[in-house]
């Protein structure tokens, strides 16, 4: 394992991870039947399963599709595209947690038979060329220094007319950015480009964009209102089944200075489809 590879396990890998959610779901009297069930924090970006949904429209996913999601994480967005539209999802990602954990789940409501998952480098996609007919990234590319290496693997494994559609978060006018974040405590593995620079890059790439969507004044709608159900909430109320269960103890410092990020512009949040 290189040296970057070491420090995305260690930024995101918990060891127990899967035991953990079961256990806190237990706590609360929750079962796993759907993917629903899991919904509070297994789609862990901005907006959650709403953006998911938003994304997967822009897509034009349709039923028997074969879709890739990079990024994966512990599968909350490939399970609600299964469900939700009939697709054949593949994820892939760096970190053995997460995989471990998106089987569990996707084993536990169903879903196995639509849903795999792999153990992979985005720049480096272990599949063979026209593989898929849709891929999407949620929230991932911050992590990906050769992104021009990304885009380029992204084209190789889509079909002809194939979409990609992206949900990032990339840079603001302003700098630096507020550390810690969620998918880096400092600026070492941190790799944002400006919304002109992800397009130029897809575009070199051989991609031509056929929706573009700066989708961060919602963004900070959205994180008002989660700031302010969590500030009305009892005292003596349990802990949310919500992003603390995969973030850990340091979750409320993280998504806190997403908040005060994007409030300073110091980063944006983009929503795009482009067409190989």
């Amino acid at each position: 394992m290189n040296k970057h590879d070491t420090a995305i396990q260690n930024q995101y890998g918990q060891e127990g991870l899967g035991d953990r959610i079961l256990s806190a779901l237990a706590g609360a009297g929750k079962e796993i039947k759907t993917y629903n069930d899991t919904s509070s924090f297994d789609e862990f970006h901005i907006r959650g399963h709403e953006a998911t949904l938003e994304i997967a429209l822009l897509a034009e996913l349709g039923h028997g599709m074969r879709v890739l999601d990079l990024g994966a994480g512990i599968g909350g967005p490939a399970r609600t595209i299964a469900a939700e539209f009939g697709c054949s999802v593949t994820g892939i990602d760096l970190v053995d947690e997460y995989l471990r954990t998106a089987e569990m789940l996707t084993g536990m409501v169903g879903l196995g038979g639509n849903v795999t998952f792999r153990k992979g480098d985005m720049t480096d996609l272990p599949f063979d060329g026209g593989s898929f007919d849709r891929a999407l990234t949620i929230h991932t590319q911050m992590n990906v220094r050769e992104k021009a290496k990304l885009y380029g693997e992204v084209s190789r494994v889509l079909s002809d007319g194939g979409l990609f559609a992206v949900y990032e978060i990339c840079a603001g006018p302003n700098s630096p950015v507020h550390f810690p974040v969620p998918w880096a405590d400092d600026p070492s593995i941190s790799f944002l480009i400006s919304p002109a620079e992800m397009r130029e890059l897809l575009g070199r790439a051989g991609f031509k964009e056929r929706e573009w969507r700066d989708v961060s004044d919602k963004s900070i709608e959205w994180f008002r209102s989660e700031m302010e159900k969590r500030a009305s909430a009892p005292e003596d109320a349990p802990p949310p089944l919500g992003l603390n269960l995969i973030m850990g103890p340091s979750f409320a410092e993280k998504l806190g200075n997403v908040f005060r990020n994007l409030k300073e512009d110091r980063i944006r949040v983009v929503m795009g489809v482009f067409e190989k």
